[in-house]
Order: structure tokens, then C-alpha cells, then sequence
């Protein structure tokens, strides 16, 4: 009883601790901008991207207490950005982050994550151990206080640390928190200590239970149902998927994902890589199936004077048209690019167009070549490490530190000029590439501009083919696109003229992922879309000047109106991103069965359902299978497919832009093989396929 009457003491005591430690270190922090300096070079790989080993003990009072933890069960999606499944996987992240921290201090070379029956999540760590001695300001052994104080750790001006991921230090509190219990086990290099918590509350003392004379952190936690309602299931490829892209972003650390949870049939994936985001290159040109264009990755590193930031870049011409630049600050992927990014594309570019002046490349009377241009078939990796890093946004989506846009942009001014003086044959084939999309670009502004006399591009002249709607107010308006003249022709007969628009398309598409954007334009398939919805494409799309609120793809439920599908999306996901983005594109939902029992009738819209009607109904029934939306007449296409009343609908969601990317590659592409193996792959979750 003292034991838990002592445990509840602590539990009210810690937000009156946090709320009386000086936050001046997380002010400087933030504030601070570090002064330009003259770069080191390094070779990124034998030293592991570690600014430098740590020498400062990592002991109880490196760990800094700043604020309370009560708010993070209340608002969880200020921390983690949603309780869906994104944020239960992030709790994954958060532990992880605090090994990789580890590792980038130069303590720790092996993590361990392993997803247990019951989706419990274990991460074991060989780095130093989290303190376990008494913080001199709370009172409180300091793994205590990491896990229950929010911004407690060893991230806030201290020395434990020289650079970090994570939550800006919240990491380990905020999953305690959010689970429904959590565990830490840490070894010291003589005794083995453990603590347990329940949504964030401690319920057991520190309790020192064995010997040991290795090092190392276990964390073992479950995400609290109360929290995660929608589900507390982890996806095993989605953990793979940021487990991999971490042991890239750190050279030479052996991470470990281990699936438990049916233990006739464990999944294990082990993730080291040597060379580090070099590998990172080849690995998104062999998955994508990618021809290159140079045979060796390009690849520079460097670090400031004083060995606060250091700077990794690789880069790789592929045949494709489509850029692939990924950004990360201390190991996070930064989403919407920043400083790192601004530097790294101003610099290129540059760079180029100096490069083509100076050996003739460009003569006199040329333009200089455009971002685009430069980075057509681009995939580049550009990865800083920093001890101040400056987000905007607790989701850490853009860097916002100012030296280090200068310190990539004279990287890459000074090595990737004498890289492309010291190697002119693959000087030639990237300037050759960007040199042909600089020539669609003129090619592609030409016929715009053609289509413009032509056809004007805004709803001064729509399509011929488009039965448009009478409102004008696009906030209520929709458009269906439409497989067909005859399902145009009954989806024209059965709308609500009010609100919806109708555009029937006909004929193959064009497939952009094989085309520059000079063949966009003109092109008779694409046109009447682009000039429907009246926002330009690419560089001149304007999500301000979309006709209509909803852009809903209804085509036929076989494999061709699949491929229609895939084509459209295709073309929304290169062209018109934040259509998608924006949660204005829909795929609708036909039925594939008519059950007829007399005069009455159910719609099905997959073979269980149909089954479940007709054990339903007694007596003879008739039982029709739609292969076409053209066999429905008006009323049964507004009834089943367009009726806002009644419709099944899914919108399409962009929740993760890389994966998109990278599936669009495999499915239209030209590469055979990879598209078979995802098709195998994933024909388990197909209901209905029309062949």
C-alpha cells in the first residue's frame, strides 16, 4: 500500500514539477541561429552521419523537465496527428526515434521492434540505457520523468544529445499516454531496473530486478482502445516501410521488424545498409523498376566548422519524366521540403544552366533551363542533420532553419560543378534529358497556347460533349465523369440538372506516365477534362478556379473501366495533385446485381451482398448482373449510382504521396514484371474482377 500511495503522490505531484522548471533552454533552442561556417568534408558512410560521438555523460540531470503531460489524452491529434491509423503507427515511430537518437549519438547500433500477439509493441535498443538515477530538479529518477512529463529528455539544451528526432522530446510520454499500459526495462551495464504505467500513470515504483552487464532500453507498450477507436491493428508494411527508410538514413544500423502475432507464420525483415541513402537511390530505381540513365549514384557530404550540421545528398538520372526529391531533418521526412529543400533545388538549378553556359550547352540566345527541366527523372535523396532543428508545425512537415538552405545550396554549387567538369559523359546524358524537357515545355506552352484560340481553357467555351449544371455556386456542384456515350447519354437522363454536370468520355486515353505534358495538351481524350474543370494543369493549376466541388469518376466495374480509373487518377495524381489532395476527386460506386421479386427490387454491389439478399427473399426471384453502366436506364442510374441521397461513394484519399507515387510508377509504367507481382500481391483484396 505505501507503494501505491507513493506512486499516486508522484502522479499529482508532476505537473506541479513541471510547471516550475525554467524553460529558458527550449527559448534558446528555438531561437538561436547558428552563423555560417566553413564546411568539412567527410565521406558520410565510415563515420555514420554522427555529428560527433557525445563525450558529455548522458546521466540523471542531462534530463530536462519543461511542461505537463495532462493535455495529450485530451487533444492526442495535437501530438500525433490523428487517432486513426497513421496515428497509432506513430506511436511505433516515436519510441524508435528515441533509439535512432541513440544511434546518431554513437551509443547504439542494434534496434529491435517486434509487434507481439495482441499488437503489443516491443523496441529494444543497445544504446546507453535511459538514466535511472534521481533527477536533481524533480525529485524523480529520471526514466520516470521521460516517460510522464511531457518535453522531459536529454534534447533541451543538455549534453545527452547533439542531434534528435522525435517529438522535439515528447515522445516517450505522449505513448505512454496514449497506451493503455506501457513498460520500460532498462539495463545499465550492472543492474536491470523496470517500470510499469497505465495511461500514463505510474503504478509501479522503479524497481531495480537483475544483473546485467550489457546496456540497452526495452520498451513495451499497447495502444489504449479509448483512444485509438477506430483501431489499435498495426500494419506490418507500414512499419516496414518507415523502418527500412530509417536504417537508409543512418548508415550502418541494423534495425529488426519481427511480426509475432501468428507464431506459425512469423514475418521478419531485417534493414542495413552500408551504403547508406546511396542504397536509398538504387533501392527506389530497382523497386520502381526504373531505368537509369548513369551507372553510379551521385553523392556528396559535409558538415560545418564547428560540427553542429551535417549535410547528405544523393542523386540519380532515371528515364522517367516524374521527379522523386525526398527530404529529411534528423531523420524525419519532411513532407512539405523547407530550407534543405529551397537550397538543394535553387542550387541545382543554378549550377545547370553555369554548367551549359560555360562547355555550350546553351548558346547565347537560349533560355535558361527551368527547375522542371533540370529535375525530369530526378530521384534524389537530401538528408541534414542539425542540433537546432526548427520546425513549423508539431507534425515537423517543413524545416525552417535559414543556414542550412546556405549551407546545401554552396554544397552542391561546389561539388556537383567540379562532379560534372570530372565526368562528362554523364554531364551528356543529363543535359541531353533536360535539354528534351525544356524543348516539351516550349512544345507544351505552344500547343496551349493553340488550344487557347482554338478552344479557350475556362468555361467560356466548354466542351462540346459536357452537359453542364445550372448552378454556379461550386461549392454544391458535381461532375461525373463517364465511361461511354451510352452511360453518358442515361447518366445525362437521370441527373439532378441543378447541381450535376455530366462529361462522357470515349476512346483509349492517354497514359502520362509515358508522356511529357507536350502531349497532354491537345490531346483529344484529356482536353474536355482539363477544360471543364477550369484549373489548368501542372504549374498553371489553380485549385481557386475548379468548376465543381465534386469530381466523381463513374466508369463500368470490369477491367476496363478499372483502367479508365487508374488513367484518370493518373492523370489527377501528375497533374492536378491537389485535386486529390483536397478531397475533391470520387470514384462511384455502381451495383453490379438487380435482385427483381416482383415488383420490388435490391441493388447489390458485390456477390455477399447479393447472397445475403436472396437468402433473404422466398419465392422465385430474378436476378440481374450489370456489366455496364450503359445497360441501366435514367432512373436506375440515379437510384443505385448518382442520387446524393442514397449513392455509395469512395473519395479518393491522398494519405501518403510517396506510396502513390511509387504504385502509379509500377501500375503504368512500362515495366511488366513489377505491375504482375503487385497485381499478385494484392489480388487478394480485389471483390469483383470482370475478365
Amino acid at each position: 500500500m505505501d507503494n501505491l500511495e507513493n506512486n499516486e503522490n508522484m502522479n499529482e505531484n508532476i505537473e506541479e514539477i513541471s510547471e516550475n522548471v525554467n524553460n529558458e533552454a527550449v527559448d534558446e533552442a528555438y531561437e538561436k541561429e547558428l552563423e555560417a561556417e566553413e564546411l568539412v568534408e567527410f565521406d558520410g558512410e565510415s563515420e555514420g552521419m554522427e555529428l560527433s560521438k557525445v563525450e558529455q555523460e548522458y546521466g540523471a540531470d542531462e534530463i530536462q523537465v519543461l511542461e505537463g503531460l495532462e493535455a495529450v489524452r485530451k487533444r492526442p491529434g495535437m501530438y500525433i496527428g490523428s487517432t486513426g491509423p497513421r496515428g497509432l503507427h506513430h506511436l511505433v515511430y516515436e519510441i524508435v526515434d528515441n533509439s535512432i537518437d541513440e544511434a546518431l549519438a554513437g551509443y547504439c547500433t542494434k534496434i529491435d521492434v517486434v509487434i507481439e500477439k495482441g499488437d503489443i509493441i516491443r523496441v529494444t535498443d543497445n544504446g546507453r540505457g535511459i538514466p535511472v538515477g534521481v533527477n536533481s530538479k524533480t525529485g524523480l529518477p529520471a526514466v520516470t520523468v521521460v516517460f510522464t512529463v511531457l518535453h522531459a529528455g536529454g534534447k533541451f539544451g543538455g549534453g545527452g544529445y547533439k542531434v534528435s528526432g522525435g517529438l522535439h522530446g515528447v515522445g516517450a510520454s505522449v505513448v505512454n499516454a496514449l497506451s493503455e499500459w506501457l513498460e520500460v526495462k532498462v539495463c545499465d551495464g550492472e543492474n536491470v531496473y523496470f517500470q510499469r504505467y497505465e495511461r500514463g500513470k505510474i503504478v509501479t515504483d522503479l524497481q531495480k530486478i537483475g544483473k546485467s552487464d550489457v546496456k540497452g532500453t526495452e520498451v513495451r507498450f499497447k495502444a489504449d482502445p479509448e483512444i485509438f477507436k477506430e483501431t489499435t491493428v498495426y500494419d506490418y508494411s507500414v512499419l516496414e516501410r518507415r523502418l527500412r527508410e530509417q536504417a537508409f538514413l543512418n548508415a550502418g544500423v541494423h534495425i529488426e521488424l519481427r511480426d509475432e502475432r501468428d507464431l506459425e507464420n512469423i514475418i521478419q525483415n531485417n534493414f542495413v545498409y552500408e551504403g547508406g541513402i546511396r542504397s536509398f537511390v538504387e533501392y527506389i530505381h530497382k523497386k520502381r523498376s526504373l531505368e537509369v540513365i548513369h551507372p553510379d549514384v551521385i553523392y556528396f557530404a559535409s558538415r560545418n566548422a564547428d560540427d553542429t550540421i551535417a549535410v547528405e545528398i544523393a542523386m540519380q538520372y532515371n528515364e522517367s519524366y516524374n521527379e522523386n526529391l525526398l527530404t529529411f531533418a534528423n531523420n524525419i521526412h519532411t513532407t512539405d521540403g523547407g530550407t534543405h529543400e529551397e537550397g538543394f533545388k535553387r542550387a541545382l538549378t543554378y549550377v545547370m544552366n553555369d554548367y551549359a553556359r560555360k562547355f555550350g550547352k546553351l548558346k547565347d540566345n537560349d533560355k535558361n533551363l527551368s527547375g522542371e527541366d533540370v529535375r525530369e527523372g530526378l530521384t534524389a535523396i537530401v538528408s541534414v542533420k542539425l542540433k537546432e532543428a526548427q520546425f513549423e508545425g508539431q507534425t515537423k512537415a517543413k524545416l525552417g532553419n535559414t543556414e542550412v538552405r546556405a549551407m546545401v545550396d554552396r554544397l552542391m554549387r561546389d561539388k556537383l560543378s567540379v562532379y560534372l567538369e570530372e565526368n562528362p559523359a554523364v554531364a551528356k546524358v543529363i543535359f541531353e534529358k533536360a535539354l528534351a524537357s525544356s524543348r516539351a515545355r516550349e512544345a507544351a506552352r505552344k500547343a496551349r497556347e493553340n488550344a487557347r484560340r482554338k478552344s479557350p481553357l475556362d468555361s467560356a467555351q466548354l466542351p462540346g460533349k459536357l452537359a453542364d449544371c445550372q448552378s454556379k455556386d461550386s461549392s454544391e456542384t458535381e461532375i461525373f465523369i463517364v465511361e461511354g456515350d451510352s452511360a453518358g447519354g442515361s447518366a445525362k437522363g437521370g441527373r439532378d440538372r441543378r447541381i450535376q454536370a455530366i462529361l462522357p468520355l470515349w476512346g483509349k486515353m492517354l497514359n502520362v506516365e509515358k508522356a511529357r505534358i507536350d502531349k497532354v495538351y491537345g490531346n483529344d481524350k484529356l482536353m474536355p477534362v482539363i477544360t471543364a474543370l477550369g484549373t489548368g494543369i501542372g504549374d498553371e493549376f489553380d485549385i481557386s478556379k475548379l468548376r465543381y466541388d465534386k469530381v466523381i469518376i463513374m466508369a463500368d466495374a470490369d477491367v476496363d473501366g478499372s483502367h479508365i480509373r487508374t488513367l484518370l487518377l493518373t492523370f489527377f495524381f501528375r497533374y492536378m495533385r491537389p485535386l486529390i489532395e483536397e478531397g475533391h476527386v470520387y470514384i462511384a460506386q455502381p451495383p453490379l446485381f438487380r435482385v427483381t421479386k416482383g415488383k420490388e427490387h435490391k441493388y447489390a454491389y458485390s456477390d455477399l451482398e447479393r447472397d445475403q439478399i436472396l437468402a433473404q427473399i422466398e419465392g422465385k426471384t430474378e436476378v440481374q448482373r450489370y456489366k455496364g453502366l450503359g445497360e441501366m436506364d435514367s432512373e436506375q442510374l440515379w437510384e443505385t449510382t448518382m442520387n446524393p441521397e442514397t449513392r455509395l461513394m469512395l473519395r479518393v484519399d491522398l494519405s501518403d504521396a510517396e506510396q502513390a507515387d511509387e504504385t502509379f510508377t509500377i501500375l503504368m509504367g512500362d515495366k511488366v514484371e513489377p505491375r504482375r507481382d503487385f497485381i499478385e500481391k494484392n489480388a487478394k483484396y480485389v471483390q469483383n474482377l470482370d475478365v
